[in-house]
């Protein structure tokens, strides 16, 4: 593995652009991982750690770039290498101490298409030795996936008893044909997610998430959450959208605006009246220009995609290109 790039504000967030060498075409094999903080929360406190389970992906949900060319699955070995490289540049010789490390598998690719990651699981407690480590799986849930689902409740229950896991549904609409246009594949329904969720879930444990990338003209219907889904077992997190590339071309409007205080509100206010926890997940807009929101924008940029400067500024945070 290589680094052919970083895009860092040290004190924010870093994406790394990482080369496992040539496909089978000659073509170098790229994939992003991502370090961030949450401010206020300092590093020392919560670490987040995102990395890719894919090369590109097969999905193309319109607003993700990670979509549009798919090469492939990482192996167990690939998926640790993008951890250990992270984790390295900021504690070469200790474990990462804290309280809350994050390691999410969410940047490039559906995690479910990969049982690896399934392995990449099952090592990470022998493997980092961090007190505060929390897996963060953050699935469509497609159509034909049922074996690695259910190998990961056995998963969860052998490695992570004591509820330190998190367990994502990228729902983003309540309308069936919304939910298809923005997620071309075929995927669990409402009840499927639930049902599977009910048995996934233990008393004490974290709530499962689903997730909204908040999308106007595709309906977020609390009602239509509060008939499949128990607010005991399920908590409600809604995202502004990125301004990705897939966002743009598609003339996708964000329901939340994160320069408008109290936008999204309606939303939050909609849920929380039917007893759901709700998250408001809204970023440092300085995120947006480093790229660190988006899975495969860097290597878009690097492949000369120029287009997206009205979204994104990373040449500004350019460490290093090879």
């Amino acid at each position: 593995m290589k680094q052919v790039a970083r895009y860092s504000k040290d004190e924010l967030a870093s994406v790394h652009v990482l080369s496992f060498g040539p496909g089978a075409d000659g073509v170098p094999l790229l994939v992003e991982a991502v370090e961030s903080v949450q401010p206020p929360i300092p590093r020392r406190d919560k670490w987040v750690l995102i990395v890719s389970t894919l090369f590109g992906c097969p999905v193309g949900c319109t607003m993700c770039d990670a979509g549009g060319e798919w090469r492939g699955r990482l192996n167990e070995a690939q998926i640790l290498a993008q951890i250990d490289h992270l984790v390295v540049q900021r504690y070469p010789d200790t474990p990462p101490p804290q309280g809350k490390l994050k390691i999410q598998f969410a940047r490039m690719g559906e995690p479910a298409f990969n049982p690896a990651v399934l392995e990449v699981l099952r090592r990470l407690p022998s493997h980092l030795h961090a007190p505060g480590l929390l897996p963060s799986l953050s699935t469509i849930a497609p159509a034909g996936t049922g074996d690695f689902f259910e190998a990961l409740i056995d998963v969860r229950n052998e490695h992570y008893p004591a509820g330190r896991f998190q367990l994502q549904f990228s729902i983003h609409s309540t309308d069936p044909a919304a939910r298809r246009r923005l997620v071309p594949v075929r995927c669990w329904d409402l009840d499927e997610v639930a049902r599977y969720g009910d048995r996934f879930h233990r008393p004490g444990h974290r709530k499962l998430t689903l997730n909204f990338a908040a999308c106007r003209d595709h309906a977020i219907d609390a009602d239509v959450i509060a008939h499949h889904f128990d607010p005991d077992r399920f908590l409600v997190k809604l995202t502004p959208l990125n301004p990705t590339r897939g966002v743009r071309t598609g003339a996708l409007e964000s329901w939340i605006d994160p320069a408008i205080e109290g936008s999204g509100r309606d939303l939050v206010d909609a849920f929380a009246a039917h007893g759901f926890d709700v998250i408001l997940s809204v970023g440092e807009l300085e995120e947006n220009a480093i790229g660190s929101n988006c899975g495969q924008f860097v290597s878009r940029h690097l492949a000369g995609e120029h287009e997206l400067r009205a979204g994104y500024e990373s040449e500004r945070y350019a460490l290093v290109t090879a």
